[in-house]
């Protein structure tokens, strides 16, 4: 059995990473110091949910820029497929790839879910906002993908 995943809370040091995107480039949250974050994981790309909700950032992605935001989507899928992903649905945000699901766990997005009635254990749809400082400013778990971005612009003022 899985530990349970430890959720971040509002406050916290949101965790440092590096990880490759859709073109192999090493993309670190560092990078953005000075910038709200949007980082959101799912579980795989080109899914119906995980569409679904890559869809919904791409078709607001001018307003939470404008307000500021940058987005980064992160799974644990190859940066091969992330592309294939991003050009299948016109994505203009880094998608980045988690593939030992160190990510997700320091940011207490992996554990256990069930879908269809199946239990097993894998990356956790949810999403945290990252302030200019590097703190969670606002983070959700067991996120629905049908709109999700909605709510979040509606959270943030967006």
């Amino acid at each position: 059995m899985t530990a349970q995943p430890i959720p971040l809370n509002v406050g916290d040091s949101a965790p440092d990473f590096s990880l490759r995107n859709a073109q192999g480039e090493t993309i670190s949250l560092s990078d953005y110091r000075g910038k709200n974050v949007v980082v959101y994981f799912y579980p795989k790309a080109a899914t119906p949910g995980c569409t679904i909700e890559a869809c919904d950032f791409r078709d607001n992605l001018n307003s939470l820029k404008s307000a500021g935001y940058v987005v980064l989507g992160i799974s644990p899928d190859e940066p091969e497929a992330l592309a294939q992903f991003a050009a299948d649905e016109s994505l203009t945000f880094d998608l980045l790839s988690d593939t030992d699901y160190s990510v997700a766990t320091a940011y207490g997005s992996y554990g256990e879910r069930t879908k269809n009635g199946n239990t097993f254990t894998g990356t956790l749809r949810s999403t945290a906002i990252v302030d200019p400082e590097g703190k969670i400013s606002h983070v959700e778990y067991g996120v629905e993908a049908r709109g999700h971005v909605t709510r979040l612009r509606e959270t943030l003022g967006v």
